[in-house]
């Protein structure tokens, strides 16, 4: 069989476009599922996000923001009681340093205020690219793409790049869109990656995307039994957030029509 052309950086752009409104239409609700009031707050939940899980920084922040309101408060933290506090999200007593080293910063160089910048976010402890973009665009609309593990796996089962650092992948896959599509593409790629396209196994046959994937297959694509694989956001639950927006933020994924592998679209 002859070998498939490869696409043209033109259709790449077109097909990348179309999986982003169509994930638009699975997910018309998709947000930054942490639970915040204020850029204090979503700063520090995003630090305390790693290697857990969004539902896991959500249950332990009520507590901490009423124990340490802001980033004095935080920065004067006993260690043994912050470490307590948020324990169950694991790599505490690193994630606790990390916090009260990055509200000592806050007070120190920006008056206590969460900065506006990049630049300025990402010298403060804990603090990389990923967390100041998530910052940047939910709290001062300041448009960037978060290149979580989701987003960085899925924008390679997608053809958007074969990067693997996420510096590159953010760069590659942000020359596909405009910059003001930036935030909210990623909000709707990491949902989509917590709900349907997994690490391990992804449920390809309960994908609404599938036609537009070249990865298509990679998973499960019996309908039935890939639908036993979607997380419990298709199930009918909110998500991670303890205090969900009054959007819907779910719609469940189709399978394809006929059971056949699809095609790659380019629209």
């Amino acid at each position: 069989m002859p070998s498939k052309k490869p696409e043209s950086q033109v259709a790449k752009v077109r097909r990348a476009r179309r999986i982003n409104r169509e994930l638009g239409e699975l997910y018309p609700g998709a947000h930054c599922e942490l639970d915040y009031e204020n850029a204090f707050q979503l700063l520090v939940a995003v630090v305390l996000s790693a290697q857990t899980t969004d539902r896991s920084v959500n249950n332990v922040t009520p507590a901490l923001f009423a124990r340490y309101p802001d980033a004095e408060a935080l920065a004067q933290a006993q260690a043994a009681e912050l470490e307590e506090i948020i324990r169950p999200t694991g790599f505490f007593r690193a994630k606790a340093r990390s916090i009260t080293g990055l509200a000592q910063a806050l007070c120190d160089k920006f008056g206590g205020q969460v900065p506006r910048k990049q630049a300025d976010l990402v010298t403060l402890p804990g603090v990389g690219r990923k967390t100041a973009n998530v910052v940047l665009g939910e709290a001062y609309g300041v448009p960037g793409i978060s290149v979580d593990t989701h987003f960085g796996r899925l924008s390679r089962r997608f053809g958007w790049t074969t990067e693997e650092d996420p510096v590159k992948v953010e760069h590659e896959v942000g020359a596909l869109f405009p910059k003001k599509d930036w935030t909210l593409l990623s909000h709707r790629v990491i949902f989509h990656g917590r709900r349907v396209c997994h690490a391990r196994k992804p449920a390809c046959g309960a994908c609404g995307i599938a036609a537009l994937c070249p990865s298509y297959g990679e998973g499960e694509t019996d309908p039935e039994k890939a639908r036993k694989l979607l997380k419990y956001e298709l199930a009918g639950q909110p998500g991670q957030r303890l205090k969900p927006p009054a959007k819907p933020v779910l719609a469940t994924g189709a399978a394809p029509d006929d059971g056949a592998a699809p095609r790659e679209g380019t629209a």
